[in-house]
């Protein structure tokens, strides 16, 4: 029997996984969590074979959950389901030790096969975000701090407002967006916006 772990801060989607797994003689879904700090609580106790793993949740996000879990738990092996296709998200969710990267959407199609498979010892993303990451892979990657004033022109700041709370002047802001610009291929700050949205370079 393959022991599953489901974590997801909507109760839907787990009834949804747990109905899935019920079907199936090989595995049995052991326990389920709403929250990172749930999940690894819940980890110690049944130690599950695979645990799936929601990206977006309160209190502590599945990457840092998938790496609390992984450094008590090194031989953990854990799949992602999540609603956000960007390569940086994909990225940092395989850095973090995750053995496989599925969207939402093709739960009913891909979940049991993937499940399976990483069980067995293999990864598994989707063709769909594996093209994304190539597209973006050789892509130079934005610092800390140009991520920060991304984060803030997407909130609506202007130049002066960013750099009266990251403590710049408003010529190394300026700086930073052309910077920020000329990394991403966009035009101007919304399209820049728009861009590390959908990458997951930041979030709202």
């Amino acid at each position: 029997m393959i022991r599953i772990l489901s974590v997801d801060d909507h109760p839907l989607l787990r009834e949804g996984i747990a109905a899935l797994i019920g079907k199936q003689a090989d595995m049995e879904l052991v326990a389920e969590a709403s929250n990172g700090h749930e999940a690894l609580e819940q980890f110690r106790v049944h130690r599950p074979d695979i645990t799936l793993m929601d990206l977006q949740m309160p209190e502590m996000s599945g990457i840092d959950a998938i790496s609390a879990i992984r450094s008590e738990f090194p031989e953990a092996r854990l799949i992602i389901l999540t609603t956000h296709a960007g390569d940086v998200q994909v990225s940092r969710g395989l850095k973090a030790g995750a053995r496989a990267y599925l969207l939402k959407g093709l739960l009913r199609k891909e979940l049991l096969e993937t499940i399976r498979a990483v069980h067995m010892g293999h990864k598994r993303v989707s063709p769909e975000l594996a093209a994304e990451i190539a597209e973006h892979g050789v892509a130079e990657s934005l610092t800390p701090r140009e991520v920060d004033v991304l984060r803030l022109v997407a909130g609506g700041n202007a130049n002066k407002e960013v750099a009266a709370r990251l403590s710049l002047t408003e010529e190394t802001v300026k700086s930073h967006i052309r910077s920020i610009l000329g990394k991403l291929g966009a035009n101007d700050r919304t399209h820049a916006v728009a861009i590390g949205l959908k990458r997951g370079i930041i979030e709202l």
